[in-house]
Parts: structure tokens; sequence; C-alpha cells
């Protein structure tokens, strides 16, 4: 029998709406789930337990009294670490935020919460998302629920392996260089990234850099874009965040949930292992083959092709190391000792570099933004891995080669997704089976400019297409193992940066 933390978020807030199911019983179901495998995986680090049996009473309450009732009414929902909530500690993954607990909620939150979302608690995050492993040294590491020696990736690797093993039914979740898709990945869930200001975020330090974003990561892509329709909104503190008319139409919420059906067999599909320059596994190449020959027949056309992207990997180095000055340079100069390597390394790197590098940087940026347009008006759509390796050891900082090439900076690994990230397209991360190895395989999925909603259809259609073949579904952790497992605390380096 299905427990209700295991249906889908569309399900659950389906059976709420016609009163079959119980906000409180929704909620009581994942605290269930926390309880009898978190322990395994280090994935939710605080709870908010009292006042979501609070709120999901009172969400109870509502349906009972025929209320119009919002997107999320009911549904629990884990916010990541690096997000403000009220009343509930947010560490940023940071020993100097460790007792922190702010007094109001980010704006994305309070989003989330009006349209009926309960927030159930805090998702583990490497320090300030910083690489791509999640672990710091507040909460520890977070181990892949498939195999918890293994890492979930990051930097939103807590929402990811909460969301696998039924912690909520919905999370959220920010990108830079994949940091949304890469967890998905290695976890075998949904992770979307959005147009950069279609989810608003207040507190970007760069405002006008469309490099890091906001999304949402749930288990199904309907589920992903029903969240995305409640993130999704206008806001003038964020100068991405505009609107071209007299309404929000970017952010209203009927783009993208329902997700509308799409023909894929009227789309033309490119195919890329790499973008040509992306070190990239053997037994990632392998199962991205093996896709990739199923999604083929689907489309009208399919070519091997991918927009140039040479230069790529110098612009994001040099950009992402200016946010990085922007965010966190006043704590390296004065609180060094409590910053980690990974941060640490940015700040020190982005010293380094010119005003002249900056243009260069920009300039590539641009560049390859306009090569993206070019490829775009030849396809529709692009498809790649999603991540360049198969999940390593959560002991490993970051894999510093990859079949034998040695890669250039701890986040080299992250090009497949970080290329998309520089053009500022939307890209979805689809669980399609496992690898060679026997760990889930993500494939990443591209859209044209602005084209959040026809991404999230593609990916529909594709989820659709695959659910019937074992080998190409969403793959299913192995929920009694975890909860048979010893702690993940108990184990060696569990508590540090690395």
């Amino acid at each position: 029998m299905t427990e209700p933390c295991d249906l889908t978020a569309l399900e659950a807030r389906r059976l709420i709406g016609r009163k079959a199911l119980s906000p409180v019983e929704l909620l009581e179901s994942c605290l269930a789930r926390i309880e009898a495998v978190d322990h395994a995986v280090n994935a939710m680090v605080a709870l908010d337990a009292d006042r979501a049996r609070t709120a999901a009473q009172a969400a109870e309450a509502a349906v009972m009294r025929g209320e119009d009732l919002g997107p999320l009414h009911g549904l629990p929902v884990g916010i990541k670490d690096l997000e403000e909530t009220a009343g509930l500690r947010t560490t940023y993954g940071s020993p100097i935020f460790r007792d922190f607990v702010p007094e109001q909620d980010c704006a994305m939150v309070a989003n989330i919460r009006r349209a009926g979302g309960i927030v159930i608690g805090k998702t583990n995050t490497p320090e300030f998302g910083a690489g791509a492993n999640t672990r710091n040294a507040v909460y520890g590491a977070t181990g892949n629920p498939f195999d918890p020696t293994r890492s979930a990736a990051g930097s939103s690797g807590g929402s990811a392996v909460a969301l696998a093993t039924g912690m909520a039914p919905l999370c959220s979740g920010s990108d830079t260089g994949g940091s949304l898709r890469n967890p998905a990945a290695f976890c075998g869930i949904v992770g979307y990234r959005p147009s950069p200001g279609l989810v608003p975020s207040e507190k970007r330090g760069l405002g006008w850099s469309c490099l890091p974003v906001l999304g949402p990561m749930a288990r199904t892509v309907p589920d992903a874009a029903l969240l995305l329709s409640a993130m999704a909104s206008d806001d003038t503190r964020d100068p991405l965040a505009y609107t071209l008319h007299a309404r929000p139409v970017r952010g209203e919420p009927a783009l993208f949930s329902p997700v509308r059906r799409l023909d894929l067999a009227s789309l033309r599909l490119a195919c890329s292992e790499d973008f040509g320059l992306a070190p990239t596994e053997g037994v990632v190449r392998a199962a991205f083959r093996r896709v990739a020959e199923a999604c083929r027949p689907l489309f009208r056309e399919s070519a091997d092709a991918h927009p140039d992207c040479s230069g790529g990997d110098e612009a994001f180095e040099v950009l992402r190391a200016a946010n990085f000055l922007a965010a966190h340079l006043e704590k390296v100069r004065t609180r060094p000792q409590d910053v980690g390597p990974n941060v640490r390394a940015n700040v020190e790197e982005g010293l380094r570099y010119t005003l002249e590098d900056y243009a260069r940087a920009a300039t590539a940026q641009t560049r390859l933004y306009r090569g993206f347009q070019e490829f775009f008006r030849r396809h529709d759509v692009l498809i790649t891995p999603a991540i360049t390796v198969s999940p390593r050891p959560w002991r490993e900082l970051y894999p510093t080669e990859i079949d034998g090439r040695k890669t250039r900076t701890y986040f080299h690994w992250l090009a497949l997704a970080y290329y998309v990230t520089l053009a500022g397209h939307p890209a979805v991360c689809l669980p399609v089976g496992r690898d060679g190895r026997g760990m889930p395989f993500g494939l990443q999925i591209v859209g044209p400019r602005g084209g959040d909603a026809f991404v999230l259809a593609v990916a529909a259609a594709l989820e659709e297409a695959f659910a019937g073949d074992p080998a190409l579904a969403r793959p299913v952790p192995d929920l009694a193992a975890l909860r048979a497992a010893p702690p993940i605390r108990e184990a060696e380096g569990f508590l540090g940066f690395g």
C-alpha cells in the first residue's frame, strides 16, 4: 500500500481537495519517513515539526470549511538551507550562522506559504552552496539515497535526497553551476533551472548576474511545474524579475501548471555527450548514448550537435569568482578560520583577476549566448548528460581527475551544467534509469531562450514515454536498506568542510 508521503504532489493535492487525504495525515507520514531513514542520509537537518503540525491542522480545517485552496494547499515542502525561513534556523552550511534564526521568510519561501505549502524543515547544503558535494561543518555530510557512502552532489543535495526517500513531496533548490540539476541526477529526481528572474531573489548580491537562480525540485516533472507555479512571480527588488506587459506574464501560474501536452514528433532534437569540451566519464557517456537512442525515434529528426562553448570554462571561472567576492570577501578577510576551502578558493581566485579579465569573461559569455541563439534556430531541443561523473564517495571534496584527465578547478566537473548557466537558458534534469554502476542517471534537457513552459512540456512527454520501461523510468532507492543502515554521522570525516 502506498504511504501518503510517497504520493506525487499533484495526487496528494487532488486527494486533499476532495477531502480524501488530510494534510495532517500527509505531514505525519512525511515526519515518520524522516524518522525512519534520515539517520542514514542526513538530508533534513532542521525540522519545524510543531509549527508544521499547527499549519497542517489549519489546512485541514480550511478544507472542511470549503474555502478556496491554494495550489500547494497542505503539501509539506523542504526548504534548502540557503533560504531564510522565519523562526527556523538558517545556517547556509556555515559555522558563522550556526545559530541564526531569521525573523522573516525570504520572498520565495513567502510565496510557497502563500500558495498553501507547509514548511516541514531545512535541507542540507554545502557551505554557502559552494561546490557540489553536500557536506559542511554545521550539519555534516549528506549521503546518496542509493548508497549513503557516495555523494548526493549539490548544492541542493539535501533537497534531492529528501525527495528521493519520500521525506517531502516538494523541495526548493538553487543553481549556479548546476546545483538544481547535479543532485537531481545523482539521486534520481527532477531538478529544474528556470530562466533567470523567473523565480525572483531579492538578496542576490550582483543583481544583474544571470548565474544564480532559485528553482523547484520534485519526483516528477508535473510536480516540479506545480512548485514553480507558486515560486514564480514579479518582484521589483530583483532587477531580472521584470515584466514586459501590464501583468506579470512571466510569473503567471497557468503558464507552468498543469504542464501543457506536446507532440515530440514535431520537434528537432540535438544530442551531445559533452558539448565538445566537458571532461565526461566513460560510464556517463555510455548511459547517455543508450538514453539518446531511446529518445531519437520520438522526435521528428535528430542530430549530434551542440552550441560552441569555447571559452566557457574561463568565463565561468571569472564570473563565478566575482559573485563570490561580492558575497564572501569580508568573511574570508575577517573570519578565515570559519570559512571552508571552497569559498576561500573562489575568493582568493577572484582577487587575482583584473578588470580586463572580467571584461574578457563577460565578452566570452555574450559570444556563447549568441551562439546558443543561432543553435536553437536550427534545433528545438538539446539533450546532454546532466553531470560528468557517476556518484563518487562523499569524502572526496571534488573530482581532481575524470578518466585520467585532470580537472581545471574544483567545479570543472560541473561543466555540462554551467555552459547552460552562462547562456541563461532553462534546463531540467530528468531521471532516466541507472548508469553502468547501478547509480541514477540524469538527462539534461535544454530549451530555447525563455522557453520554460516548453522545456517542462518536453521533459514531461519524455517522462511519460519512458514510465513503463524499467531501464528508463525513475529509479527508486531501497528504503528498507536505508532503515537498516548505520547512522551516517558515525562515518569518518562526517563533520567538516572536506
